[in-house]
């Protein structure tokens, strides 16, 4: 009797669930490797930033691609964080508050980041400034990432974690039998239906975390038509 009728004695169709589980993660973070560059493209072009881009490696472990995923971006994060400092460092205390202020008009606040920005890099579009201040004015991103982050690490850690994200092709038997050896067999559906609710909340941030990036990127697009 294979492994996998043992694990799902009552229902034979439940056989691909693990590798569909693990083809939705695979999709997912593809999805997030890309927007992820999307914004990286943007703050390399128009914020002066020098981030290297990313690439999911097939050679690698679902958590090393995680770990690639989150250095960058924890670097975003940083360039958010620092281009704050930079306003808060050259502006007067009003002007500051006033980025802040959801009721201060956007074009205004566009003309207050341009004019720090001019000050940094010797002059500034307004792209930068807009740029700037769609990353500082909204939550969205920063708390999107945050979340994301926490779960790239839940995953990174799970029961799937250690696996090559090119063992998919070798069958439902392969992936069951590289994963044997962390635990015993009778945990290991308690670890896929625990895999499974991690998936579940790292699809819903991920929809979250590609939508605010989407926002800033569209309004570049815009801008420079």
């Amino acid at each position: 009797m294979a492994l996998s009728d043992l694990l799902y004695p009552d229902n034979p169709k439940r056989k691909q669930e693990l590798i569909q589980l693990h083809q939705e993660l695979l999709d997912c973070m593809s999805t997030n490797f890309h927007a992820t560059n999307e914004l990286v493209g943007v703050l390399n072009e128009h914020l002066g930033c020098t981030i290297t881009p990313i690439k999911m490696r097939e050679s690698s472990t679902v958590k090393e691609n995680c770990e690639i995923i989150i250095q960058v971006m924890s670097e975003i994060q940083h360039q958010v964080q620092k281009i704050d400092s930079d306003m808060k460092e050259k502006l007067e205390p009003v002007l500051y508050q006033k980025l802040y202020d959801i009721k201060e008009p956007e074009l205004e606040k566009i003309a207050i980041a341009q004019r720090v920005f001019s000050v940094i890099f010797g002059e500034a579009t307004s792209t930068a400034a807009m740029v700037a201040m769609k990353l500082l004015g909204s939550n969205n991103l920063t708390l999107s990432a945050s979340k994301l982050i926490g779960l790239l690490v839940q995953i990174g850690a799970s029961v799937l974690g250690g696996i090559s994200i090119t063992i998919i092709g070798l069958g439902l038997e392969m992936i069951l039998h590289a994963i044997l050896g962390a635990m015993e067999r009778s945990q290991l559906l308690t670890a896929v239906r625990s895999y499974e609710k991690h998936l579940a909340e790292f699809k819903a941030a991920s929809e979250k975390y590609q939508h605010a990036i989407h926002e800033v990127t569209s309004l570049v697009r815009q801008q420079v038509q």
